[in-house]
């Protein structure tokens, strides 16, 4: 089995920063590419930020500049450096993994780490 277990969500106020922390488990095999997703309530769920094993990273437009994922190979693990936080990022995050084996694409998902920003 492979789990991926967030931490590190909580309150904050407007301005200020949080770190989230993904950490997967549970297999031999290195993870891809792993990434954040968020999802406010009664919106879709949307993609935050992602990280390929080599590095390349890729943001939404409304976190540039103020938010950083970053990853450490060895220990499957993500992070999500959040600062200048807003109202608007309040939201459920979630940390996604992708194991890719020739052509074929598994998807692991995290349970999500509450963030609330107040104003």
């Amino acid at each position: 089995q492979v789990q991926l277990v967030e931490s590190g969500g909580g309150l904050v106020q407007a301005g200020g920063s949080l770190r989230l922390s993904c950490a997967a488990s549970g297999t031999i095999f290195r993870i891809n590419a792993m990434g954040w997703y968020r999802q406010a309530p009664e919106k879709q769920r949307e993609l935050v930020a992602t990280i390929a094993s080599g590095g390349s990273t890729n943001y939404a437009d409304s976190v540039k500049g103020r938010f950083t994922i970053s990853r450490d190979n060895a220990k499957n693990t993500v992070h999500l450096q959040m600062n200048s936080l807003k109202p608007e990022d309040t939201a459920v995050y979630y940390c996604k993994g992708t194991i890719a084996i020739d052509s074929l694409r598994l998807d692991y998902w995290g349970q999500g780490t509450q963030v609330t920003v107040s104003s």
